[in-house]
């Protein structure tokens, strides 16, 4: 990677990375606390949170799709992105007076409908800010600057445990970074490239992925075959909790996960720019059922799991910025908004099926079938992805 093409990114990639990093510092501040709430304090099992955190994606889903074809109509993306922070920013702070799973249920379905409105918007913009040429390296900052707040946020809840304040209480601390999101948010600026002939008024709303080409398409099952295997993280979470984390270590944890995504997202994303992105790809969902394949079988080690996790981080860094770098290039310009609502429908709309199917494995037939289960569908895709798709 080199730094030439971090000094040439536009403004309003760096500014929609800083605005991620504050959403996601209240975000992981919650995050890993959530399951720890529905089973001490809601006494939810498993299956609960399976049934949350896949219905909850799978409202986000549909809106990605919705708010995809709406950017390739009206050629715009910030009023999207306003609302979408704001409703998750005010939806959080919520779950510190949910007296029932049904009402954290409400509570995350109301944060997702946020992230649905303004996640395929942000990435177009950010695709269109960027250009072909760095958008790997673009999508890399963004993750990396996202997973920056999934570092802070769960070293505040770390040192909030600490200091032994309440978990009821923790939630309400989610609202000053909201705050700030917000604020950063009403600042960003449509990128030139946006500023096309909208569509007509009277033309059908066009969802339909005829115009998609067959390559995307391609992609878009081999991602809906990962993303069945990729269940929510909570269960990550839980199954560390399971293996004699302790309860303050549980956030240190995943910031190291996130740690490790923030120093290498961007080099591995801006090296894809230059190698191609299938490799990475590749790589990374391999690495993906190599810690499933482990965390289904290992015993109580503390050393191991933290290992673990850190292979996991890895993951995170070989694919996020990448997989969305994929989208772009093989979307015509005219349709990215809707190619980019599809892949954000696919893999968050699978999070619905995987999330249930995992929690019911773990819960009837334990730990190791449920893992070794998500390891396969990795492994599947990954072959999949080396060998019937033809992109760079």
């Amino acid at each position: 990677m080199k730094f030439s093409a971090l000094r040439a990114l536009p403004r309003s990639v760096w500014l929609v990375g800083l605005i991620s990093l504050f959403n996601d510092s209240a975000s992981e501040m919650l995050y890993p606390l959530l399951p720890l709430y529905l089973s001490s304090v809601l006494m939810a099992g498993p299956k609960t949170l399976g049934i949350i955190e896949g219905a909850a994606e799978a409202v986000a889903s549909l809106l990605k799709l919705v708010s995809g074809v709406i950017v390739d109509r009206t050629r715009t993306t910030k009023p999207w992105i306003v609302i979408g922070y704001f409703l998750a920013g005010a939806s959080r702070p919520l779950v510190a007076f949910a007296t029932s799973w049904t009402g954290v249920l409400l509570i995350r379905i109301t944060d997702r409908i946020g992230k649905g409105l303004r996640t395929s918007p942000r990435d177009v913009l950010l695709a269109n800010a960027a250009g072909a040429e760095h958008r790997g390296i673009a999508f890399g900052v963004h993750r990396a600057m996202d997973n920056a707040g999934a570092v802070i946020g769960p070293l505040l809840a770390a040192l909030l445990l600490s200091l032994q304040v309440p978990l009821r209480e923790i939630f309400f601390w989610a609202i000053i970074p909201a705050l700030i999101t917000l604020a950063l948010s009403l600042a960003i600026r449509e990128p030139e490239v946006l500023n096309l002939p909208t569509r007509a008024p009277s033309a059908p709303f066009d969802w339909e992925m005829h115009r998609l080409s067959p390559q995307f398409k391609r992609y878009l099952l081999v991602v809906g075959l990962f993303s069945l295997g990729n269940s929510s993280n909570m269960f990550l979470l839980l199954r560390a909790q399971e293996l004699g984390v302790p309860q303050a270590q549980i956030p240190l944890m995943w910031a190291a996960v996130s740690a490790i995504a923030v120093l290498l997202l961007t080099p591995l994303s801006g090296l894809s720019d230059r190698w191609g992105r299938k490799r990475f790809i590749v790589a990374g969902w391999a690495l993906y059922a190599i810690v499933y394949l482990i965390l289904g079988s290992i015993e109580t080690s503390l050393t191991g799991l933290y290992l673990v996790f850190a292979t996991y981080g890895l993951f995170i860094a070989m694919t996020e910025g990448v997989e969305k770098a994929m989208v772009a290039d093989l979307a015509a310009q005219s349709h990215v908004g809707t190619a980019f609502g599809w892949f954000n429908l696919v893999s968050g709309l699978m999070l619905f099926p995987a999330s249930l199917l995992f929690g019911e494995l773990y819960e009837h037939l334990g730990a190791a079938v449920a893992f070794n289960f998500s390891a396969s569908c990795a492994l599947g895709a990954a072959a999949l992805m080396m060998y019937w798709i033809r992109c760079k």
